[in-house]
């Protein structure tokens, strides 16, 4: 009978203990739960991309050629919290891209930079882990201007279907990676990208733009979220 007790008590206070270590990791995790937000950000991007163009089959027959080209990079970026864990990015700006081609290259003959200003426009899936996040996702450019520098003589491309044309719409994924700083008021967010370019932007010859851009964003919280979650405090 004493046995049957002690085993009676002893089960008891395992169940009560269970129960109230339950409830505690339950209220600990509604409290972290409560406590991570989500974030919805505007960022100010204006930053230098270093640039090429990538020639498809003939890529290689350039590559003792190839030359990386800077470029500028101004706009916004829109951070939209979904999750405390996941968020949408769409961003806006005016980028200039190209490449350079050295002396004797296949293409030109002589020394040769092209470059493209265009309206750029990527939308990307943002995943969250601590301050550290990754990106992907497609983006949409339009080239409003160009120009090709051949030796010291300098002129407009022209954005048509002839052999030396280009064109006017360009498509391709970023992916990459960011870390933001949480300051009193904002943040600052360290973004290291790449860009693939997937549309051909020549009428005659295979040509893809590619970029990398490593950028400081400065960031503002912003106080409506579109998707009805917090903002980050």
């Amino acid at each position: 009978m004493n046995k049957m007790k002690q085993t009676g008590l002893i089960l008891g206070m395992i169940f009560i203990s269970g129960n109230t270590f339950g409830q505690t990791t339950e209220m600990g995790s509604e409290k972290i739960r409560e406590d991570k937000k989500t974030e919805t950000y505007l960022d100010l991007v204006l930053n230098v991309v270093s640039t090429n163009i990538n020639y498809g089959k003939s890529n290689s027959s350039y590559a003792d050629f190839k030359k990386i080209v800077m470029g500028g990079q101004v706009g916004a970026s829109f951070q939209a919290g979904i999750t405390p864990d996941f968020s949408l990015v769409s961003e806006l700006y005016f980028i200039m891209k190209g490449d350079k081609l050295s002396q004797n290259n296949p293409l030109t003959g002589a020394k040769s930079v092209i470059r493209f200003y265009s309206l750029e426009f990527p939308v990307l899936a943002r995943v969250h882990i601590g301050k550290l996040y990754m990106n992907a996702g497609p983006s949409v450019a339009y080239n409003l201007y160009g120009t090709r520098k051949t030796g010291s003589t300098t002129r407009d491309l022209s954005f048509n279907n002839s052999i030396e044309g280009f064109k006017r719409l360009d498509a391709g994924v970023q992916f990459g990676a960011g870390y933001r700083f949480k300051l009193k008021k904002g943040a600052v967010a360290l973004d290291i990208r790449y860009t693939y370019g997937l549309t051909n932007v020549s009428s005659g010859q295979e040509m893809y733009n590619r970029y990398l851009n490593i950028s400081l964003h400065l960031s503002k919280p912003w106080k409506t979220n579109p998707f009805g979650r917090n903002r980050v405090s």
